[in-house]
């Protein structure tokens, strides 16, 4: 049975039984596999491999912008706290080194494999830069690769760190989708997680977004703060349906003290239990369908003429390390301290400390830190994972037949842990393919561990955020 994909079943008893901690996969094999040994070398020879035999996929650049000049207390990203504006001078400076040396490995200028089909600015805050320094690192990313025609350019903005005029500015720099960080409007929400942040400043850059040419806003929110009750939220949700986003991102915050150091200071007496988090995930879910958004998957949801709901219902949806994409497979270039990226049948990290970064752009060298060449059984998981949490199904022949394997032979040991799965409702079992239910669809990471042989052979070693 094919279900549509705006279809989703909320079960508590499902949820609270297969609510494990688990990777989010934007990439399998997840990052924490990443070994040292897979180092600069390697990388240079994957990007001398690009286009060899007449073809090249695209590229999808992300940029890493680090710093920010307050601590958001929930906040687990790879991030530079600080007010001195002229450190970003300098690490646009080094960003150029990076990408002089990434680009001399590639073809001649003009070349196929320096098309860029998506470009993301992410962070840390963006918008920390000026408008100098922002012209200045497109200029540098211009010069050394070609943005394709319709090129998807997106940056996520903090609006209280945008004056009037950034997003015509940046409209004209060539962004056309922005992702604004909400979390929660609520002032008591906010104090405590160090993150105040009115209702007219997110309107106003909204506002100037759309009449800037933006086609698509993102507005993120996050589920579980401190201080959070069901009725909060929903005001908090009232506001956002009014400003209506093409798409909203609902993630769960994952209370991780031990691993991201400014989350000790949030008071843990003050988090919404288990049963509180799960009542406001299930009110969210309700009113955002209810207004008419899809359950992409993973947190997000998007209006149904959105282009990520399309490709969905089209059976185009991709993911990578920028979350869902539209497009079709790309290589992506991943730059600046910390960033990630995959060339060919491997990923790659850069270093994550900021001193590392420039001290290996002083000494000549691309800053790789780790990464991992993927063997053919990665590859063969990684296809059915991008299959099952992209479109919530997956055809057993297409895998045969891509990758010469009989797929309940090779994934013996699987369709037996599925069967269980299936027990519950959460999976379909068909003769030809495996359909993730309604009920199944917010556990589509439950599903997704099934496939993961890394987890299967060091569960014990794995330290992942729940799925709920």
């Amino acid at each position: 049975m094919a279900y549509p994909s705006s279809e989703l079943v909320i079960d508590p008893v499902l949820i609270r039984k297969h609510d494990v901690s688990g990777p989010r996969y934007t990439s399998y094999p997840t990052a924490d596999r990443f070994v040292e040994a897979f180092g600069e070398g390697c990388f240079r020879h994957r990007l001398e491999q690009r286009g060899l035999g007449g073809r090249s996929l695209p590229l999808s650049v992300y940029m890493h912008l680090p710093f920010c000049d307050t601590v958001c207390y929930y906040c687990g990203c790879n991030k530079v706290v600080t007010r001195d504006h002229g450190r970003s001078a300098k690490y646009i400076k080094y960003l150029g080194r990076e990408l002089a040396l990434v680009s001399a490995r590639l073809g001649p200028p003009g070349a196929a494999e320096r098309g860029i089909c998506q470009l993301h600015w992410g962070g840390g805050t963006p918008t920390f830069l000026s408008r100098g320094e922002m012209a200045e690192l497109v200029g540098l990313i211009d010069a050394h690769f070609e943005r394709l025609p319709d090129a998807e350019m997106s940056i996520e903005v903090d609006p209280r760190r945008v004056e009037a005029g950034r997003m015509a500015f940046l409209a004209a720099l060539g962004f056309n989708r922005v992702s604004i960080g909400v979390q929660d409007f609520d002032p008591r929400v906010q104090a405590a997680v160090h993150r105040i942040q009115s209702e007219e400043e997110t309107r106003r850059v909204v506002d100037e977004a759309r009449a800037s040419g933006f086609r698509s806003v993102n507005l993120d929110l996050i589920y579980g703060l401190p201080l959070q009750t069901p009725a909060s939220f929903e005001a908090t949700l009232d506001r956002v349906l009014d400003i209506s986003p093409e798409r909203i991102a609902l993630y769960s915050y994952a209370h991780l003290p031990a691993v991201f150091k400014p989350q000790r200071r949030i008071h843990e007496a003050d988090l919404p239990s288990a049963q509180h988090k799960l009542d406001i995930l299930t009110l969210a879910i309700g009113r955002l369908t209810g207004a008419g958004y899809v359950y992409i998957g993973m947190d997000h949801f998007a209006k149904p003429i959105d282009e990520l709901a399309v490709a969905q219902s089209q059976g185009r949806l991709q993911r990578n390390f920028q979350g869902y994409s539209t497009h079709p497979e790309s290589d992506m270039l991943g730059f600046g301290v910390s960033a990630i990226g995959r060339v060919g049948p491997s990923y790659y990290q850069n270093a994550k400390d900021l001193q590392a970064y420039y001290d290996a752009l002083d000494a000549g060298r691309l800053p790789v830190w780790r990464g991992i060449e993927l063997t053919a059984d990665d590859l063969v998981r990684r296809a059915v994972i991008q299959s099952l949490i992209c479109n919530f199904r997956l055809s057993l022949e297409s895998i045969e037949l891509s990758w010469l394997i009989d797929f309940r032979r090779y994934f013996a040991p699987e369709m037996q842990d599925l069967q269980r799965l299936a027990d519950d409702g959460l999976v379909e079992l068909q003769p030809d393919w495996i359909v993730v239910t309604p009920k199944g669809r917010l556990l589509v990471r439950a599903v997704c561990m099934v496939f993961d042989r890394y987890l299967r052979e060091q569960r014990q070693r794995a330290s992942y955020s729940k799925v709920i």
